[in-house]
Parts: C-alpha cells; structure tokens; sequence
C-alpha cells in the first residue's frame, strides 16, 4: 500500500477498501481554505452483474465530501474522484460508492455522528451547524430524525411515578411524568390539564396502570384526582421539600408583614430585618455558646439569642415559628404521630397564611404522612426541570414544542443510557434512522 494513502488513512480514520488516497493539502474551496484529502474510487467488477470481462471505464466524476475537523478554520474536504464503468454485457452505466458517505447524500455519516453527539451536550443548534459546516436547518432535521427512538409504548408502567410540571414554549406549563427509581422520563404532554393527562394514561391497559404503587406529586389541587381516577391501586405521596416550603413561606410572609408595622430604627425591626436567614435554619443548629458583638445592635449576641429576642416582639410569630421547626423536625425525623399531632393542633394561634397552609395539608393528610415516611420524592423530576431550563436557555427558547421535546428526550435518555449501552453503539443505532 501507498505509505502516503496508509498515513491519510489513519489521520482520517477512514477505513473504506474502495478509496485510494492520493494527496492530502491545504488549498482554497469556495472561497475558504480547507484541507483537501483526494482520493480515488475504482470498480473492479460491475455492480449490476457482477461481470469483471466485459466492461469498458468511462470518464469520471468529482464530488467532495465534507468530514469532522478539530479545527473549525480549516474544514477538512474529501475529494473523491469516482471511475464509471460502462458493462457491455448489462448495458448500464455504474459508479462506484464509498462508506463514508450515504449514497444521494453530501455529508458525511461521520460528521452525522458529531452532530448527534453535539445534540446530545448542552449546545445551540447554531454551534454545531458552525462547528460541522451545515445548515441550522439540517441540525434540526436530524434532530426530527431521532424520533423514532422515542415512540411511545404503553404495555407497561413504572411501579413509582413522579408528576410535575415546567414553563417551556411561548411560557407555557407542560406536563412531565417520571420514573421514581431509574429516572427515565415516562411522558412529556404539551399541556397540564386535567383531560390531557387523564385522556394519554387512559391508552395503557387497565392491568398495566393497576401496577402503579406511588406517585409523587407537589401539592397541585387537580393531581390527587387524576391518580385517584387512573391509577386505582396507587398511593399519594407529596414531596417533602413542597411541605416545608409551603410552611417556611406562610412564616416568611408573615415575618415581613410584622416587620414593617415596626418602626424602621427600632431594635426588633433590625433583628428581623438583618438576621432574616437565622430564622430559616433549624433552632438546634444554631450557636448557642459563643458570642459575637454587632455594630448594629451593640450587644454581644449569640445567634441563638438573636433569634429568641427577634421572636419576642409578636406572640402570633413566635407560635408560627416554632410549628416551622417542629413541621421540619419530624420529617427528617419521620415522625408520622408528631406530624399528625402538628396538624390537629388549635390553627388559631398561628398566623392567617399558615392556618391556610395547616388546612391544605389536613386536606392532604395522608399523602402527607406518606411522604413522610416513604423514600419517593420529586426531587429526581426537578433535577430534570433545571436541566430542561438550561435547554431552552442555551438555545434562547423553542418556538416548537416538537424539538423542545425531542431534544429533551434526547439529552436525558443518553444520560441515562451511558451506564447500560455503549455510547458509540447507541448513536450508531440512531444514525439508522437517518
């Protein structure tokens, strides 16, 4: 073998017994400089009849091949310059075709395979057009390309779903439905109403929704019917951040609403105003031992004093803060009973937000004690709703709910193939489709 064709060979990695490389220099296409590989491409025998006797060459062809390049100043180009054949005994005319490329198409199946792995990363669709030298409009056909490997199935359930929502096309809601334990999105709708959810779970069987055990939710007033009506055997169960959050805001609110009835210079406005991140952490964590002198107050304090004269100024606040810190106690504990007391106990002495949030919750007791002490959650849903927020803010936002969805489903999916499927294996199963 030529050393020059085995040397481009390997630069290129291009193993194709139909190419004879011949030259390999930078020179100027289309008004770019560019790295112009030329090869040459010969038949042997006729593709039609297999005949190697009776055929006759007839002129040649030219076609260049964009391929990958590590540097996007000088785009690597493949000069291909195909040998016809004219066969006397089947009459046709044949060139011959390589692998690198698909036959009736320009690009290359490599740079194929680096614009899937680009769509797979946290890239715009602009970038990899510029880093492969295509169109944004053969990005995003590629893109539509890979559907095939997210066509819906509904023979079976996970045994623990978790639902959401999050702001995607024109700042729209959309539906999003999870497994609870791999983590692999079940079901992305375009919106989150009641009879869109209701009508897609109602296509899988009744036996296979029978399965349902639990299904996470936030405290959305409408999820608890849709589970009650289409998962007959499962069981609520509200996340545990949702809980203390709600009940955190109803003090925080109500810490404001104090704070400014008070006069601006007081000592009790400062200790609300400047210390507001004492309060949310939890009463047994704070220092209790060692003082420090603030300039502010011009007292030595611990923080665990600050917080117990900043109390003092409102009985009503006092109360609601220290149901914040029993609420947050006994779920990390995983004390159903004491939660069950928190939520029997007089709501007149608390403030109005949290007498609101008190009866959400009774409302909701069970799925609340459920979340209590069963280990599902939301919590592997809202990593996938920041990841789905850093999409859209890569790309500045989807007017199309179809590529939203698919890039979605695509950049999820690999992270969650990566650990069973080879990762060359698996976008040579997309390039399949293509």
């Amino acid at each position: 073998m030529n050393p020059t064709a085995n040397y481009i060979e390997n630069l290129l990695n291009v193993k194709d017994p139909c190419l004879n490389f011949v030259d390999c220099s930078q020179t100027t296409y289309k008004g770019r400089k560019v790295i112009m590989c030329t090869a040459i491409a010969e038949l042997d025998t006729c593709p039609n009849c297999k005949s190697a006797d009776y055929y006759i060459y007839n002129g040649f062809k030219v076609v260049h091949i964009p391929y990958i390049s590590a540097d996007e100043s000088n785009p690597v180009i493949i000069k291909v310059k195909k040998h016809g054949i004219f066969c006397k005994n089947c009459e046709l005319y044949s060139y011959p075709s390589t692998q690198i490329v698909d036959k009736y198409c320009h690009i290359s199946n490599a740079v194929k395979r680096k614009i899937i792995v680009g769509l797979t990363k946290d890239h715009s669709m602009t970038s990899i057009a510029e880093e492969n030298g295509v169109s944004v409009t053969t990005v995003q056909r590629y893109l539509d390309n890979c559907s095939a490997q997210f066509t819906p199935s509904f023979d079976s359930l996970p045994e623990h779903l978790a639902f959401d929502e999050f702001r995607g096309v024109g700042r729209k809601l959309h539906f999003i439905c999870q497994d609870g334990e791999k983590h692999t999105i079940v079901a992305i709708l375009e919106n989150r109403f009641k009879n869109t959810i209701i009508k897609y779970f109602l296509q899988f069987p009744e036996i296979v929704r029978k399965t349902v055990r639990t299904v996470s939710m936030d405290l959305n007033c409408y999820y608890g019917d849709i589970v009650r009506q289409i998962f007959p055997n499962a069981e609520l169960v509200i996340d545990r951040f949702h809980m203390v959050q709600m009940v955190n805001r109803s003090f925080i609110g109500f810490r404001v609403q104090v704070m400014k009835q008070l006069d601006k210079k007081s000592r009790e406005y400062k200790l609300l105003k400047r210390y507001w991140k004492l309060y949310m952490k939890k009463y047994k964590d704070l220092e209790g031992s060692k003082q420090f002198y603030d300039r502010c107050l011009k007292v030595p304090y611990t923080p665990a004093q600050i917080v117990d004269e900043g109390l003092k100024c409102n009985e009503t606040l006092k109360n609601t803060y220290d149901f914040m810190q029993d609420f947050v106690y006994a779920l990390a504990d995983k004390d159903t009973k004491k939660i069950n007391d928190l939520l029997d106990s007089n709501i007149g002495q608390y403030c109005e937000r949290l007498k609101t949030t008190i009866r959400t919750l009774r409302k909701n007791r069970r799925a609340v004690i459920n979340g209590a002490k069963m280990s599902y959650s939301n919590g592997c849903l809202e990593g996938v709703n920041r990841k789905i927020k850093q999409i859209e803010r890569t790309a500045y936002g989807y007017s199309n709910f179809t590529h939203l969805l698919k890039r979605i489903r695509l950049e999820q999916n690999i992270i969650c193939f990566k650990k069973a499927l080879n990762r060359r294996v698996l976008f040579s199963a997309f390039i399949k489709h293509m």
